[in-house]
């Protein structure tokens, strides 16, 4: 897969129980500077950014591009999640080729305990299923964010492979499709979510 190949970017909006799923607007400026700027949502991924270089290099429009989703809650956004080609060049593959779809999450600390993450990815997840049926989605955490190690197993991903990347040991792990559903209500991850009893409050990568 390269990018998302022939789907029309961006779809019409995907609604869940509580969620809008979203292509970005200007509006989401800050946002996405606040995202990246985080000490807390910046935790396992390398630290936060520099909030005065992310107020001079990100874009008056960030996250337009294919497969970046604004999570938004009553208007406002509180998150992304992304579905992006997966580098050739980091270890964690499942075809020879790679480009494997790879999905990626972040919320501002403010949104986390809620089960949004939960949510957002799964009606990403069922959405990608339908455009892109029979392709894979992979996701890479590390070892040590436990929850977004959880958080993986409830949307339904299975371990490959460990690996050690950035200093640390990495999980990665595959979801294979099943057959698309229709519209997404949140109804069934919903469901195994509460039978866990907790809320997601971890993140994975993704970019401006």
């Amino acid at each position: 897969m390269t990018g998302l190949g022939p789907v029309t970017w961006p779809p019409a909006p995907l609604r869940t129980e509580r969620l809008l799923l979203r292509a970005s607007g200007a509006h989401d400026r800050a946002a996405f500077v606040e995202l990246f700027a985080s000490p807390e949502v910046g935790a396992h991924l390398g630290g936060p950014r520099p909030r005065d270089e992310l107020e001079r290099t990100v874009p008056d429009v960030p996250g337009r591009r294919p497969g970046c989703f604004v999570v938004d809650l009553d208007g406002a956004m509180i998150g992304m999640v992304t579905l992006d080609p997966r580098d050739a060049e980091r270890p964690g593959h499942i075809r020879p080729e790679a480009g494997e779809a790879e999905l990626g999450y972040l919320f501002l600390p403010g949104a986390w305990g809620h089960g949004y993450a939960t949510e957002a990815c799964a009606a990403a997840l069922d959405w990608f299923a339908g455009v892109l049926p029979g392709e894979p989605v992979v996701l890479c955490t590390q070892v040590a964010n436990h929850r977004a190690v959880r958080l993986a197993a409830r949307l339904g991903f299975t371990e490959v492979r460990r690996f050690a990347e950035y200093g640390a040991e990495q999980w990665f792990g595959v979801w294979s499709p099943q057959p698309p559903s229709g519209r997404w209500t949140g109804s069934r991850v919903l469901q195994r979510q509460r039978a866990h009893g907790d809320g997601e409050r971890e993140r994975l990568a993704g970019e401006p």
